[in-house]
């Protein structure tokens, strides 16, 4: 009995021992067979520990090569919360919350998490990862990295715009060239012990491609001037808002550009959507009165007039259907040139009525109004110019006038900077050339013709009619002291509530410089200046201020783009 009871028990261990083995095997062989891959990169992953290699992004700088947007080292702080002890824990929770000013709780939360790597806070300045060096805290570490600088703080915003913390483009030229300008990352594999410290052996490198720098068409000297004088001039007439461009009318160049309000590129996050718009390729609004070389340009080509032509302007009221029409001042009788010269609606409309909406229309895309100029910057708008079709019986006193009709500051500027061009539409564009880190020119963008708009000759007739708006007629505060200049003011009323305001306006002035060997063009636009309202007198005199001071650098730089036997005379 003893015996058979041991055997029995001997048997069922036995079993129970080749059931075990068996369940063991089967086991060993899922894992070295089925599951060894995973196993083996899980391994792999405890002992390989990458580091992505940040490329250095590229500068952005002015035609002179002066950097407008660079980058500089930074530190961004790590954890690796499993090497960590509860003591290291709380002690990284109290000084880094001081230190970074960042609240307790956020820094608790990403070291209670169960991982190797978790981000504290990124792009750190050397004298704060200093401090947090001197803590002497285990498991906190640094990567070194770069972080955007603008070392003009707001200087040309809206042209350059600003990359986020990955040092990838957000806006402006950040964002259009961001493929050029972000380069790509490298990769470093480091070997760790069981315990996850780098033991400093490399086991792999993969270096950085950094990216291409960018050189714009703008000068530094040239936007300083035109942001200085637009800024006090809007603060000057109370204005909502205001734009300027400076063109090269000979390439299509942006010499400048600039808006208010603005907003500085190393404290993004303080501005508002507002102060990010760049009013000056993305705002449209009814231009009025500038939009009248459209109808000069169209009459002479056609040779429908001739300067002398006499046009009876009604004494300041006439009636267009179930419309009257008035003059700011009334006229009796003016010749076609002094029509725009005073800036006559009446005059402009009747000279339009003999045109017919076909033709007006057709000069009115010919400068390319109602079409994107595809500058190299992200957020133009097209403007709006009405098909014939769609006109009422009133649009033909309207839209000759600038109603009716929405235009964007880029697009009043390179139309006058046709005109100056000898009637050849230029290209607009902001980027000269993208070079690499050895300085070689890898694409350069040159000056590109659109299109012949008005012939040479009837370019010269309107410059003429031009320089009368500022010798003699409405644009008399953008004149120069000895440089000839040509211009047209605009005032217009903006459609408040579907109806158009009388105390809102937008003042406009555009013109360009030497008339009679012209390089410069300028549009100044402010939205709602108060009190007084009107192109020639607020928008006017920051042209003569620009300008002026842009020739005068021109000339004493001696720049590729010096204005060639230039002088200036003593009034």
């Amino acid at each position: 009995m003893q015996i058979r009871k041991y055997g029995l028990r001997f048997i069922v261990v036995f079993l129970s021992l080749i059931i075990c083995l068996c369940v063991f095997a089967v086991k060993l062989v899922l894992i070295q067979v089925f599951r060894a891959d995973h196993l083996a990169a899980l391994a792999a992953k405890q002992h390989n520990h990458s580091i992505e290699i940040e490329p250095i992004r590229g500068t952005i700088s002015d035609r002179r090569l002066k950097p407008l947007a660079l980058n500089v080292t930074a530190y961004s702080l790590y954890a690796n919360p499993r090497m960590m002890s509860q003591v290291d824990k709380e002690e990284a929770v109290k000084n880094l919350s001081v230190i970074l000013h960042l609240d307790p709780q956020f820094i608790e939360k990403r070291l209670a998490k169960d991982r190797f790597f978790v981000w504290i806070k990124r792009k750190l300045p050397v004298e704060l990862a200093d401090s947090i060096e001197e803590l002497n805290i285990n498991g906190l570490d640094f990567i070194k990295e770069s972080k955007r600088y603008y070392p003009n703080g707001s200087l040309a915003a809206h042209l350059i715009g600003f990359s986020g913390i990955d040092n990838s483009g957000l806006e402006g030229i950040e964002l259009y060239y961001n493929s050029f300008l972000k380069g790509e990352s490298g990769w470093r594999q480091l070997l760790r012990d069981a315990r996850q410290r780098d033991l400093m052996i490399e086991k792999k490198y993969i270096s950085p491609r950094d990216g291409y720098n960018i050189v714009l068409t703008i000068d530094e000297t040239i936007q300083y001037i035109a942001e200085r004088a637009l800024e006090a001039a809007l603060h000057k007439h109370n204005a909502k808002a205001a734009s300027i461009i400076v063109m090269d009318v000979k390439t299509g160049e942006i010499l400048a550009l600039a808006n208010q309000p603005t907003y500085d590129l190393d404290h993004v996050g303080r501005s508002s959507i507002e102060s990010r718009t760049n009013r000056a390729i993305s705002f449209v609004y009814e231009p009025g009165s500038v939009f009248k070389i459209v109808t000069a340009a169209a009459a002479l080509e056609e040779e429908a007039f001739t300067e002398a032509d006499q046009i009876f302007c009604e004494n300041g009221e006439y009636r267009i259907a179930n419309h009257t029409l008035h003059d700011h001042h009334p006229h009796g009788t003016l010749t076609f040139a002094e029509v725009f010269q005073y800036s006559s609606n009446i005059g402009t409309s009747k000279i339009a009525q003999k045109l017919g909406p076909d033709k007006i229309y057709e000069y009115g895309q010919r400068f390319r109004f109602g079409i994107k100029t595809n500058i190299d910057i992200l957020g133009e708008v097209n403007g709006y110019l009405k098909s014939p079709k769609l006109w009422s019986k009133t649009s033909i006193g309207a839209i000759p006038m600038g109603q009716e009709v929405t235009v964007t500051p880029l697009q009043l500027v390179a139309a006058i900077a046709a005109i100056a061009n000898g009637g050849v539409y230029m290209q607009p564009y902001v980027v000269k050339s993208i070079k690499d880190i050895h300085n070689e020119v890898i694409k350069a963008f040159n000056p590109k013709e659109l299109g012949r708009v008005i012939s040479e000759d009837t370019a010269k007739r309107v410059t003429d009619i031009l320089v009368g708006v500022v010798e003699e007629g409405t644009g008399k505060r953008a004149k120069i002291d000895g440089v000839k200049v040509a211009g047209k003011t605009g005032t217009a009323q903006k459609v408040v509530n579907g109806t158009y305001s009388h105390s809102d306006f937008y003042a406009t002035f555009m013109g360009f410089a030497p008339a009679d060997n012209p390089r410069i063009a300028a549009v100044i636009v402010f939205d709602e200046p108060r009190p007084s309202h009107f192109g020639g007198t607020v928008s006017g005199p920051v042209f003569k201020e620009v300008v002026e001071n842009t020739l005068k650098y021109l000339e004493s730089s001696q720049e590729e783009y010096l204005l060639p036997q230039l002088t200036f005379r003593a009034p």
